[in-house]
């Protein structure tokens, strides 16, 4: 059986796979600080749900007011966001390994986002990663998983995501990149993606400038 392809590399993949080919030739990569942090707001939304203004300023993403706000709907509609039945969970499937913020009730796990939700869904990568973590899960258990949560803890806004017949479509041509992967992919080409890298004077990529392009 293949070695299980880990949920950061399928992220990456989906994102850029010549990101995870020059993320691979580095010792280690290292988990940057504020994402520990933002892990910790979502253990915490008992009391941050509660919390004041004072508490709350300098910590999340948007007012008070409005946090408070979107988190209670949160918690209302997802309960066991606030209680799971196991946190901080090292999962191991078939075909993918990987750790997930949260398991809760009914069968999900749940992932935790540093950075801002789009208007809708989740993005991309977020979508591969979540599909991987609810096959792994579904694995473990030999039982279904239909669904898969993203959250957004310093914007209090929780996304479910369906494991449906498309996501797991798209996970599955990731996850045949990753093993297929024995050289630098071709270049994206994408300055949205690109501008952003760290890889990318080392991967030759010419971003445009908003004047080049006027």
């Amino acid at each position: 059986m293949p070695t299980p392809v880990s949920f950061a590399d399928l992220a990456t993949a989906a994102y850029c796979p010549r990101q995870l080919y020059y993320r691979r030739m580095e010792d280690a990569y290292d988990l940057p600080a504020s994402v520990e942090r933002v892990r910790d707001l979502a253990s915490r939304y008992p009391t941050l749900v509660e919390a004041s203004d004072a508490a709350l300023r300098n910590t999340v993403a948007v007012e008070p007011a409005t946090y408070r706000a979107r988190l209670g709907a949160v918690l209302t509609r997802y309960p066991g966001l606030a209680s799971p039945d196991e946190t901080d969970v090292l999962l191991t499937g078939k075909d993918c390994r990987g750790r997930v913020a949260k398991i809760v009730s009914p069968l999900a796990p749940t992932l935790v986002s540093p950075g801002e939700p789009p208007e809708t869904g989740v993005w991309e990568p977020q979508k591969v990663r979540a599909v991987a973590a609810a096959k792994a899960l579904a694995w473990r258990e030999r039982a279904p998983v239909e669904y898969a949560y993203v959250e957004y803890p310093r914007h209090g806004i929780v996304r479910e995501v369906s494991i449906t017949t498309r996501a797991k479509a798209a996970y599955r041509r990731v996850l045949r990149a990753v093993r297929g992967m024995d050289g630098p992919p071709s270049r994206l080409g994408d300055d949205a993606k690109c501008g952003g890298c760290d890889y990318r004077e080392r991967c030759g990529v010419r971003t445009r400038s908003l004047s080049s392009l006027l």
